[in-house]
C-alpha cells in the first residue's frame, strides 16, 4: 500500500509539473507578438530571402517574444491588396514595389523620374538621406511606418514585336507598367501605349498578345518566366525602382521601445544584405534570359539621349502635382 501511495505521489507531482509547464508555455504564447508580413515577390527573390534574414534577426533579438510569419509570392493577395491590408491593420507589414504605394502616397513618384540615377550607389545615397526622411513623413501621414528601402533595380523593356533600337521603335507598343503616374506619362512621352496591370495578370496578357511587352528588372523578368512569352530584351534602364518595407503605424506604435528598436535593427541588416544580393542577382538574371533564347540589345548613346529628350517634361509635370520642395531635393541629391 505504501509503495502505491509513493507511486501515486510521484505521478501527482509529475502531473503538476506538466500542468505548470503547459501553463507557462501557454502564457508565453499569449504574450508573444506575432507579425504577419506579406509580399508579392517570388520565394527565391532576393527581397524574400532578405525577409527571412529579418525574421531570424527579430526572433533572436527578442528571444522569441516577437514571432514573424512570412507570406511571399502573393499568398495573401497581390501587391495592391497587401497595401490595403497593411493600411487597415489586417497585416502588420508588407514589402512592396514602391509604385504600388504611390497611389496612396504620390510623393514616392519623386524617386521614379526617368533616368534619374546614374547608378545604384547614387540611388541609395538619395533614398538613405533627406529624401528618405521626407518620404517617411509622407508615409506616416497615411498610416505607415517606413522600415527600409531595398533594391528592386533598374527597369528594362521586353516585347514580342521588335527590338528597341531607335525612338521610333516605341511607337504604338502596348506596354504594361506599374500603377505609377510618372511611369505611365514617361512611356506616353516615348510614343508607347502604356497600361497599368497587376503583376499576376501580366504573363497571360503577354501570352495572349493582349499587350506587346512589359518592363521590369532583369530578376523579375526571369523569375516570372517572361522569356517564355517575350522575344526581345533591351537594357533601357529607364527607371531605378525601390522595394519599400512598411508597417501599420498603429500596430507598430503598440510595440515597446525595445521591440521597435529590435525590428528596425533587424530590418537594417536585412536591407544591407538584400542590396548586395540584388546587384549579383541582376547580372545573373540577364545572362540567364539571354541563355534562354531572348534576343538582347543594348541601348545606344544616341537612343539614350533621345529618350531623355522625349521625357524631359516629366519633371515639370511632377512638380505641378507634388510641389517643388521634394522634387528639387531629389534632383539636387542625385547630382551631388
Amino acid at each position: 500500500m505504501g509503495n502505491n501511495l509513493h507511486a501515486f505521489g510521484g505521478f501527482f507531482k509529475k502531473s503538476l509539473l506538466t500542468i505548470s509547464l503547459g501553463a507557462t508555455l501557454a502564457t508565453a504564447q499569449v504574450n508573444a507578438e506575432t507579425l504577419r508580413v506579406a509580399g508579392n515577390f517570388a520565394v527565391d527573390h532576393s527581397s524574400t530571402l532578405a525577409m527571412e534574414v529579418f525574421k531570424k534577426e527579430v526572433e533572436t533579438a527578442t528571444d522569441g517574444d516577437i514571432e514573424v510569419n512570412l507570406f511571399p509570392a502573393m499568398q495573401l493577395g497581390g501587391a495592391s491588396e497587401n497595401v490595403d491590408q497593411v493600411r487597415s491593420g489586417v497585416l502588420n507589414m508588407t514589402w512592396i514595389g514602391a509604385s504600388f504605394l504611390s497611389r496612396t502616397v504620390p510623393e514616392l513618384e519623386a524617386v521614379s523620374l526617368p533616368f534619374l540615377f546614374k547608378d545604384r550607389d547614387t540611388a541609395f545615397k538619395v533614398i538613405d538621406g533627406r529624401v528618405g526622411d521626407l518620404l517617411n513623413e509622407k508615409l506616416a501621414d497615411k498610416g505607415f511606418v517606413a522600415l527600409g528601402f531595398m533594391e528592386l533595380g533598374p527597369r528594362h523593356i521586353t516585347n514580342s514585336v521588335r527590338p528597341i533600337e531607335s525612338i521610333d521603335d516605341f511607337d504604338g507598343l502596348k506596354i504594361r507598367l506599374q500603377p505609377n503616374e510618372t511611369h505611365l506619362k514617361t512611356f506616353r512621352a516615348l510614343g508607347a501605349s502604356p497600361t497599368s496591370m497587376g503583376i499576376n495578370e501580366v504573363y497571360s496578357a503577354l501570352q495572349q498578345k493582349v499587350i506587346d511587352g512589359q518592363e521590369n528588372p532583369f530578376s523579375i523578368i526571369r523569375k516570372n518566366n517572361y522569356q517564355e512569352v517575350q522575344q526581345y530584351l533591351t537594357d533601357t534602364g529607364h527607371f531605378f525602382d525601390f522595394i519599400v518595407v512598411v508597417a501599420n503605424k498603429r500596430r507598430f506604435d503598440k510595440l515597446s521601445d525595445a521591440e521597435q528598436q529590435a525590428v528596425r535593427q533587424a530590418m537594417a541588416k536585412a536591407v544591407e544584405w538584400q542590396r548586395e544580393k540584388a546587384a549579383e542577382e541582376d547580372l545573373e538574371s540577364r545572362d540567364q534570359l539571354v541563355a534562354a533564347g531572348m534576343k538582347f540589345n543594348s541601348v545606344s548613346p544616341e537612343l539614350h539621349q533621345r529618350m531623355q529628350e522625349k521625357t524631359a517634361g516629366i519633371i515639370d509635370e511632377l512638380k505641378e502635382r507634388l510641389g517643388d520642395e521634394l522634387v528639387n531635393a531629389v534632383l539636387e541629391d542625385a547630382k551631388s
